[in-house]
Formats: structure tokens, C-alpha cells, sequence
């Protein structure tokens, strides 16, 4: 997600300092260099010397004769991206004013006037984030175009975001935005249809793909919109359903403003007229009528016939050659964009393999699911652009 990228982390005096050593970590494991810039108040919280260890990079706790500001957000400096995290109150006012006093405000000042990307995570007990003059700096620095990863309200505290939520907005604002202005709209995961009020029919599916994709397209500058039955994510607008018939009826709706849908879930084959009541255990033998469900990628073929759609085909029986040719099918009776095939093995895994088949080519992914994710995404900035 962030191969390649240089991240200047700029460390305020929030209690939530305690925690950018394991998130230093995380930009790293997600393939970011990383450089730590401290303030005075954050040395008094988490020694610099951790910060070192966790980035393998001298940390700036002041600036000297080398202008370290420069060297780091200036026009020709080394980072890609400066991430504020944990940003206080004080902090995030004295970027808004434009006010130099500590080595992380100063490289805000300097990468806002050199262009460099800035993303802010800010951390602070609920009554000062709520404050009138630190909520019109938010505003104030967002039109800028500093990006602001939303505190987590909890406790009367205004958190520090989750790492999956900063991690993934430094990687927005360091990747190209291809997909800018373009709303995606993914469906992932398993959906349910209910035996009676306790019971229901389901399969193996974790939705890791189709949230990867969800992710990936975000990072390349996509809003998006998830719809699964699963929690809400920091990336996407999520559309919580359970059923196919509430997937396919809330994906046909949002195709009327969708750029393009990716449809990831692996959506039950087979429903019922679910009893009102509980079907009493302890019978010998107890027979369900199914009846199929309608394939959703035709319903919103069928209502939004210029819509460009991703789908996927599982199979547990079939070598590439028929996972191929069954794919083609899809593709060709549904007017698909391209279609992803794997066998169902992978299902749960985090790891997996897939053919991305478009007409007579099929091309092979093998890695984690993050990888397909990204895969998947450059595929539809294919078709898009």
C-alpha cells in the first residue's frame, strides 16, 4: 500500500504519543520509510530513542543549521507525505495560524507551502476538539486540503484514529489519484437468508477481498461505498444489508450515481420463506424448500445497462481452463468489465489466487488478498480511464 513512500511523522504532545512507535511499525510493514519529527511536549511522553528504534532513522527534536524542515517538506525534500500524529489542540491551531514555535509546526508550515501532502490525526479530550476555535482551524486547514483522519469519540475523549485508518488515508495522500472524483461501489462478504428467527443459511466467505478492493480503490482517490454485512470501515460509506434480495435491491439503487460497481460477495445461491417462528429442534428429519435467488450483477445489468461491473466466479471442482471458460460466460452474458476467478479454497484465507480473465486473456494474480485488492483496483482504473 505504501511501497516506496517516504513519511515524515510529525509527534505532538498528546497521551496518544504512547502509541506512533507501534504505528511507525505499521507504515513500515505497509512498505514506507519513515522519519519521526517530536515536539518538545512529545519527548516528555515517548522518548525519542523509540521513535528511533521503531523508524531505524534519526529522530528531529529540533532544528539546527541543516534547515531539517526543508531537507524533510520543502519543494525538492525527502518526504512524500507529512503525517501529524497525534496533533493536539495546540497544534492544530498553530498549523491553521501558520504559527512555527516546535520542529513538527514548522515542517507543516513548510510542506503546506511546498505542496508536500499533509494528514492529520488528532488526539484530545472531547471538549477541545469540540471547541469553536478549534473546530473553524479543522475547517480552516482542510480547505488547504490537509486531510484529517477522524478522532475515535469515546469516553469524552476524542481518540487517536486506529492505525488502519490513518495508515490508509497517508496512503491516499501519497498515491496518484486516478480514480478521483469516480464513486465505486463494492459489494463483499457472505450474505444470509433466515430458516426462522434464529437460523439462517450462509457460507464460508470473510469478505477480506472485497474490502480490500474497497480499500484500494479508496487510496486511489475513489469515494466508495461498501455494501456487506459486516462493521463499519474508515474508507468507505458502508450500506449494511443481509440478504441478496437486500444487496441486489440497495446495489441497483446505488447504480444510478455509481461509476462502476465491484461485485465481490459471494451471495447465497438459494433462499426460503423464512418461519415466523423458531422450528422446534429434535426432529429426525426436516426438509427446507429453497428457491433460487435472482443473480444481482443481472438485475443491475439489466437497470443500468452502461454501468461498468467487476465480477467474480468461485468454483470448487474446476481447473484454470474451465475456471476460464466459465468466467467468460459471466462476462459475455452479463456485459462485464472483467471477471476475477478463484477457487473456493482460498475463501476465509489470507492468502489467495485468482485469474483476472477479460475476453481471450487471463492473467494470473497469486499473493495476499490486499495484493488482489490493488490489482483489482489498477484493472478498473483501466477500464475507467
Amino acid at each position: 500500500m505504501l511501497q516506496g513512500a517516504n513519511v515524515a511523522l510529525g509527534v505532538t504532545g498528546s497521551i496518544a504519543a504512547v502509541k506512533t512507535v507501534e504505528l511507525a511499525h505499521e507504515l513500515r510493514r505497509r512498505g514506507a520509510t519513515v522519519r519521526a519529527v517530536m515536539t518538545g511536549s512529545a519527548q516528555g511522553i515517548v522518548h525519542p530513542w523509540s521513535l528511533e528504534y521503531a523508524t531505524g532513522h534519526d529522530v528531529v527534536t529540533e532544528l539546527t543549521g541543516r534547515v531539517e524542515h526543508v531537507e524533510l517538506c520543502g519543494v525538492d525534500g525527502w518526504a512524500d507525505v507529512l503525517l501529524v500524529a497525534p496533533a493536539t489542540a495546540n497544534t492544530v491551531g498553530k498549523i491553521a495560524a501558520a504559527v512555527d514555535d516546535t520542529p513538527v509546526t514548522t515542517c507543516a508550515t513548510t510542506a503546506l507551502g511546498a505542496g508536500v501532502p499533509v494528514v492529520v490525526a488528532p488526539a484530545m479530550h472531547e471538549p477541545m476538539y469540540d471547541h469553536p476555535g478549534v473546530l473553524e482551524a479543522i475547517d480552516r486547514v482542510e480547505e488547504w486540503g490537509v486531510d484529517f483522519v477522524d478522532p475515535r469519540i469515546e469516553e469524552g475523549k476524542a481518540k487517536i484514529a486506529t492505525e488502519e485508518a490513518i495508515v490508509t488515508d497517508v496512503a491516499r495522500a501519497a498515491t496518484d489519484s486516478p480514480l478521483e472524483g469516480r464513486h465505486v461501489v463494492v459489494t463483499s462478504g457472505a450474505t444470509t437468508e433466515p430458516i426462522d428467527p434464529v437460523r439462517t443459511l450462509s457460507n464460508r466467505a470473510s469478505g477480506k477481498t472485497g474490502q480490500a478492493v474497497a480499500r484500494a480503490c479508496y487510496v486511489r482517490g475513489a469515494d466508495v461505498t461498501l455494501v456487506h454485512d459486516g462493521p463499519d470501515v474508515p474508507y468507505a460509506g458502508v450500506r449494511d444489508v443481509e440478504s441478496a434480495a437486500e444487496m441486489t435491491d440497495v446495489v441497483t439503487d446505488l447504480g444510478q450515481e455509481a461509476d462502476a460497481l465491484v461485485s465481490a460477495a459471494a451471495i447465497s445461491d438459494y433462499t426460503m420463506d423464512g418461519e415466523p417462528g423458531k422450528i422446534p429442534s429434535g426432529q429426525e428429519r426436516l426438509t427446507l424448500e429453497l428457491e433460487p435467488t435472482p443473480k444481482l450483477i443481472d438485475a443491475v445489468r439489466e437497470a443500468h445497462p452502461d454501468l461498468p461491473i467487476v465480477g467474480f466466479k468461485v468454483e470448487t471442482d474446476a481447473d484454470d481452463d474451465q475456471l476460464v471458460e466459465r468466467a467468460r460466460e459471466i462476462q459475455e452474458r452479463a456485459g462485464l468489465a472483467f471477471v476475477v476467478a478463484n477457487a473456493a479454497t482460498v475463501m476465509g484465507e489470507d492468502g489467495t489466487r485468482a485469474l483476472i480473465v477479460d475476453g481471450e486473456d487471463a492473467r494470473e494474480y497469486e499473493g495476499s488478498k490486499d495484493g488482489l485488492g490493488a490489482r483489482i483496483a489498477d484493472e478498473l482504473v483501466a477500464e475507467l480511464i
